[in-house]
């Protein structure tokens, strides 16, 4: 499995952008994509994340309401639509594929692709 995320950039407090997540290869062979964030000096942290079986979206409380995880199969492509932005989501953003039994957890994830800068200016 080969993830290609894109989408980051600079944009102003309160602002909108939307990453997107190419998944190549047997992705058939995991059951959930997520995204993850990694701010600088802090560990890397969950954000969102979507399971196949059922399209069920998953979120951390801090971005609850203001970003959106969704897919399309056509294209094998996940997004993360992130909207209301803050100075605190300024992070690298990672999409990850796996059959993680909590979908929280990075350890569940077997395929990371390779980040996507986002960085809200204040």
């Amino acid at each position: 499995v080969q993830l290609q995320a894109s989408g980051g950039g600079l944009v102003q407090a309160g602002g909108s952008l939307r990453l997107s997540c190419a998944a190549s290869g047997r992705t058939f062979s995991r059951n959930a994509m997520g995204w993850f964030r990694q701010a600088p000096g802090k560990e890397r942290e969950f954000v969102a994340a979507i399971r196949w079986s059922d399209d069920s979206p998953y979120y951390a409380d801090s971005v609850k309401g203001r970003f959106t995880i969704s897919r399309d199969n056509a294209k094998n492509t996940v997004y993360l639509q992130m909207n209301s932005l803050k100075p605190e989501d300024t992070a690298v953003y990672y999409c990850a594929a796996g059959s993680p039994e909590k979908v929280v957890a990075t350890n569940g994830y077997d395929y990371w692709g390779r980040g996507t800068l986002v960085t809200v200016s204040s």
